[in-house]
């Protein structure tokens, strides 16, 4: 039986196994202007630049689709600092008929499937756990949707021909690993590898992938946490079961049982993290707003593989809930617009929550439902403001 693992024993002998290589830096966490110094990246939060991770400003997500250049970066390494494209290849193995070798022009010869796709880190969200996790503190903007293109994963691996012995599919992108520390690898059930919307992505928002969105091929596993969508992807291996590897066990796993704050979680007492949770986000009003008595509350969202039913407002601390209407743009994998209007009947302070529930019935829980990796967070948003007399 492996032994209780607590934080502090995770953080020192593998950062990576949660998830989050965070290095101290002079510039980590100082806010939105630090992002003037990375080109196309303009105004993002700085996490960290050692392994390049950029946050999206709330304000940022005021549409269905965002732009490439508000669109977060999540890297567990170094992104490759020479990457010849005509000499890039994307190899096949493992348990298939023949082996196969693909150039970046014979992927986009094949028939092409389009993917609306809301991607977030696991970590979204890790700021807002008590007591505090190590990893990188996301706050609510590792995340956002784009629309991916590329052939399906199923049709690349047809052309290989998966053996009944093929239960996983391996991503192995070419990060470059600094030191002894273990590669990026992660693996997804064949069931999901071969689902009609996953794809190998080659282009986002209709233009080809950008160096920190995995260019020139990265997986897309949609209504999955984001490092299930690995970058420049490199190798696809099909493998009898799960892939064993630092990235996938102790590292993006849940428990399998609610945890008290602080407590530790035994490996074998949990298990790999999936798709996302259902939850919500206010966009508009800002935290700490001065706006009149006509309030418009504005945000998104999201719930994985599964469908949004409903987002709910509150401005009287949740004691009671009001309808937000949803927005026209809708696909299955993709976050929706709400909106809530109100007039607010005397000036003062006001809490604005947003609360949304999904088609099977999951709603987002009141507070934060704690874990030892601070994985999937999704406790109800709010934001207070001020209406003026």
């Amino acid at each position: 039986m492996k032994s209780i693992i607590s934080r502090r024993e995770l953080l020192l002998r593998a950062p990576a196994a949660i998830g989050a290589m965070v290095v101290v830096h002079p510039l980590l966490n100082f806010g939105a202007d630090y992002g003037s110094a990375i080109p196309g990246k303009q105004g993002m939060i700085v996490r960290s630049l050692r392994f390049l991770d950029l946050e999206m400003p709330v304000e940022y997500a005021d549409s269905f689709i965002i732009p490439l250049e508000r669109f977060f970066v999540r890297n567990h390494m170094h992104e490759p600092s020479a990457l010849d494209i005509g000499q890039w290849r994307l190899t096949i193995n493992g348990e298939v008929e023949k082996s196969l070798t693909f150039t970046l022009a014979e992927l986009t010869k094949m028939e092409q499937h389009t993917v609306i796709n809301t991607l977030e880190c696991a970590g979204n969200g890790r700021a807002l756990a008590v007591p505090h996790v190590p990893g990188v503190q996301w706050e609510k903007g590792a995340i956002g949707t784009a629309r991916f293109n590329g052939p399906r994963l199923r049709d690349v691996l047809q052309r290989a021909g998966v053996r009944p012995t093929g239960k996983h599919v391996m991503f192995r992108g070419l990060d470059e690993v600094p030191g002894k520390v273990p590669p990026f690898i992660r693996s997804i059930p064949i069931e999901k590898a071969t689902d009609e919307d996953t794809v190998v992505a080659l282009r986002m928002n209709g233009l080809p992938l950008t160096k920190h969105h995995g260019s020139p091929a990265r997986a897309l596993v949609p209504g999955w946490i984001g490092a299930a969508s690995c970058k420049w992807l490199t190798e696809i291996k099909v493998l009898e079961k799960e892939f064993e590897g630092n990235f996938m066990s102790p590292g993006y796993r849940m428990p399998n049982m609610p945890v008290k704050p602080g407590e530790a979680v035994r490996v074998e007492d949990t298990h790999p993290a999936t798709a996302l949770n259902v939850k919500s986000m206010i966009t508009s009003p800002r935290a700490g707003a001065i706006v009149k008595s006509r309030i418009v509350a504005q945000g998104m969202a999201w719930a994985g593989e599964a469908d949004i039913a409903k987002v709910e407002v509150s401005i009287d601390s949740g004691a009671n809930w009001q309808s937000a209407q949803l927005g026209k743009e809708h696909s299955h994998y993709a976050w929706r617009l709400w909106s809530y209007s109100w007039n607010a009947v005397k000036p003062g302070s006001y809490i604005i929550i947003s609360r949304a529930t999904d088609s099977t019935g999951r709603m987002q829980p009141d507070s934060v439902q704690w874990n030892p990796s601070g994985y999937l967070i999704n406790v109800v948003d709010s934001v207070q403001i001020h209406v003026q007399a």
